[in-house]
């Protein structure tokens, strides 16, 4: 009887101690409904991470944990990840497409010990809501800066800014409004369009009326900007000579294929493209090619999810897999390294990434597909919105 109990004992421990070898991370994200693509790169990006580097961090085994978000739902959000910290005890939060969805987790990361790493949610004010978040993506402050520059070397003067109304749509507003007018431009009218808007027919209009040589634009990638961009053509204003100037959110790649020749000669400015030409690229590539199991559908949210993984085991290592929110953030202030996007780092003071961002435009290439061509670099780029929120 003593060697049963002796040895029942030991199974528990055993148990136990496996049991505590597993970190599980908690992903958030839209794997069904009309953004279901993204959330398919999120695990492409994460996917890939795992097949180069494995699924061991010394020795703890990494598991992810999956929650679906069809579209942004704050409420719906703080639910799904408390029910990963309380029910499912992950150690790290990670995923969140869009900005509403975040920002409605941050108050609850200090309670359970938990970092935050944002993979997509591009207002620069997330990072400021929580210690505890780290950001691997980037801000629409950060892609939309630059390309107020390209627009004024382009002899544009006269803008008119169309953007969603939400935080990123708000922040992209401000940003290019800024920079534009810095360089001696003139935003002459600024637009706010609902989320769920999807007939762009009577902006194409206001644009046409406003008498601006330019729009700046500004959507969440997936339905939305297909349907922008091909009102745009659509309703003649590429024919006129109205330029059209954005992030590159309304050229993702897997959205080019629809487009095709409509969306030739766009410029954004972003910090991501599929062609990049890296070997650290190329390698990330034929992994979240792999994964996602159509190069087609490889878009930008893979490579924050990517580089989210990359962060998220460092703090694994850094904590020897044990809970601790605070120590796990702190290890990964200052990390650089060189992402399939180029050279990044955690800036130690915002936890925001720096990284370069590119101006691309899009080409056609001999085989007949379609991709952003990078044509030039803007270095070293921080969030120019974090001073803006303050």
């Amino acid at each position: 009887m003593k060697r049963f109990v002796l040895a029942a004992v030991a199974a528990i421990v055993m148990s136990t101690a496996a049991y505590a070898d597993t970190v599980k991370i908690g992903v958030v994200g839209p794997f069904s409904g009309p953004f279901a693509l993204q959330g398919k790169n999120f695990k492409a990006g994460i996917d890939a991470y795992m097949a180069i580097n494995g699924n061991k961090v010394g020795d703890n085994t990494v598991e992810v944990i999956y929650r679906d978000l069809p579209a942004a739902d704050p409420a719906q959000s703080k639910a799904l990840a408390q029910e990963l910290v309380v029910k499912e005890k992950v150690q790290y939060l990670a995923g969140f497409y869009f900005t509403p969805d975040a920002m409605a987790v941050t108050p609850i990361l200090k309670q359970a010990n938990t970092p935050l790493v944002i993979m997509n949610a591009a207002t620069s004010a997330i990072v400021t809501k929580s210690p505890l978040v780290v950001r691997t993506s980037f801000t629409t402050w950060q892609t939309s800066t630059p390309i107020a520059k390209v627009a004024h070397d382009a002899g544009v003067s006269k803008v008119i800014s169309v953007v969603s109304d939400y935080g990123p749509g708000v922040d992209a507003e401000n940003a290019f409004k800024a920079a534009f007018e810095k360089e001696g431009g003139q935003v002459v009218e600024a637009i706010r369009m609902p989320l769920s808007t999807n007939d762009f027919s009577p902006i194409m209009q206001r644009i046409k009326d406003s008498g601006a040589q330019g729009v700046f634009a500004f959507l969440p990638s997936g339905p939305t900007t297909l349907g922008f961009v091909k009102a745009y053509n659509e309703n003649g204003l590429k024919a006129a000579g109205v330029k059209f100037f954005a992030p590159g959110d309304l050229t993702q790649e897997s959205d080019l294929p629809a487009l095709g020749d409509a969306a030739l000669g766009i410029q954004t400015t972003f910090h991501y493209a599929v062609s990049h030409d890296s070997p650290e690229n190329k390698t990330f590539v034929e992994a979240a090619s792999k994964a996602i199991g159509n190069k087609a559908e490889l878009s930008f949210p893979a490579v924050g999810a990517y580089d989210g993984m990359n962060v998220i085991y460092k703090m694994i290592e850094a904590t020897g897999g044990k809970q601790d929110a605070a120590k796990a953030v702190e290890a990964v202030k200052g990390l650089s390294w060189v992402s399939p996007r180029g050279p990044v780092s955690i800036d130690p003071e915002s936890r925001h990434i720096t990284q370069n961002i590119y101006l691309r435009e899009v080409t056609k290439a001999d085989d007949g597909t379609y991709y952003n061509k990078e044509v030039q670099t803007f270095e070293k780029q921080g969030d120019p919105g974090l001073a803006a929120a303050k």
